[in-house]
């Protein structure tokens, strides 16, 4: 139906998209391969991008305030996506991918949300251009004017777990550091290294362990990830077992981005580890009846390592990156890291 919302003041319409029901699953190495290889670089961002998404599915919601109906059960179709629809964010990329590969870019097979064209020239300025012509563009800037540093992220010796009591955490204040504060410098090199670790039964309320890893490509960090483990580890090298497989899929994925990217990695990827049971028993072809439950990721680290896809420095705990993903440390070592 057609809607005449025009006023002389300014009306907001978004669709609750938290009354929907959940039925579909909507789902920087770059910038470290920008710095060795000297690569330009420009960010933009499209102004009201979810309102450019065609909606493929039929989406009706309430009629908004201020449209009067004299119509009983009247509702109103949606032909294009609005914020807050469940829709709007795979509807926009929908859009955002046909408009690239009208432009001549190959969607990469490792990340769907990264565009390739092999040109050289003036085909960043083209780019832009062409896509000022489909959407509304600006340029952005690094964004850390009044910036607020903190020493470490969280506070020391914190031990995690469930505290009724406890004061929820202002998240806007987090979510404002996202993208923030890396730094990329060139180290004349694209070799892919990463850092594994696990603390063992560290939470006090279900004692499961927490594993975290950073991943170095070119001598800059570009993934990493903290998280509580889904089962309880029955040992110290259990847990970081389970942790490296995570690290191990990621390097994986690293090294299959940067092939696509025809820079593939010539040298064997390093997964740094300071627990030597761990690397004992991935090292080990004899299985161990203390880790039958955990064979299926043995056995996925032991073929990695016989194909010579990785290996297994031991690092000491003091010279472990990934200390700081799994135990809170205080001011002096997490600056050391």
């Amino acid at each position: 139906m057609g809607m005449d919302l025009s006023s002389d003041t300014r009306q907001d319409l978004w669709q609750k998209g938290y009354t929907q029901t959940y039925g579909i699953d909507y789902e920087e190495p770059l910038l470290q391969l920008q710095t060795n290889l000297d690569w330009p670089l420009h960010q933009f961002d499209v102004k009201n991008a979810f309102l450019h998404g065609e909606l493929t599915e039929e989406v009706y919601m309430d009629i908004p305030p201020g449209y009067n109906t004299t119509q009983t059960g009247t509702v109103c179709r949606l032909r294009k996506a609005l914020y807050g629809l469940k829709q709007s964010p795979r509807a926009w990329f929908g859009r955002f991918t046909m408009a690239m590969k009208n432009n001549g870019f190959k969607q990469c097979n490792s990340d769907h949300t990264l565009f390739l064209k092999h040109r050289k020239g003036k085909e960043i300025s083209q780019l832009q251009d062409y896509l000022a012509t489909e959407f509304e563009m600006k340029d952005l800037d690094t964004g850390m004017l009044d910036c607020k540093p903190a020493d470490t992220p969280i506070v020391q010796n914190h031990h995690f777990g469930e505290y009724p009591d406890q004061v929820l955490t202002n998240k806007e204040r987090y979510q404002s550091l996202q993208e923030k504060g890396l730094m990329f410098s060139k180290h004349g090199h694209l070799n892919i290294d990463g850092y594994s670790d696990a603390d063992w039964a560290g939470n006090v309320t279900d004692r499961k362990s927490t594993s975290g890893y950073f991943t170095f490509v070119g001598g800059n960090l570009v993934t990493w990830r903290s998280k509580k483990q889904n089962v309880v580890a029955l040992s110290s090298a259990e847990a970081e077992f389970r942790g490296m497989t995570k690290e191990i899929c990621e390097l994986l994925w690293l090294r299959k981005l940067l092939t696509e990217l025809g820079y593939k990695p010539t040298s064997t990827m390093n997964l740094f580890c300071d627990n030597k049971a761990a690397i004992a028993i991935a090292q080990n072809p004899v299985q161990h009846d203390r880790t039958k439950h955990v064979e299926v990721d043995r056995h996925f680290i032991k073929q990695k390592l016989e194909a010579k896809v990785f290996q297994f420095p031991f690092v000491k705990s003091e010279d472990q990156l990934a200390d700081i993903l799994t135990i809170r440390f205080p001011v002096k070592h997490f600056t050391i890291h």
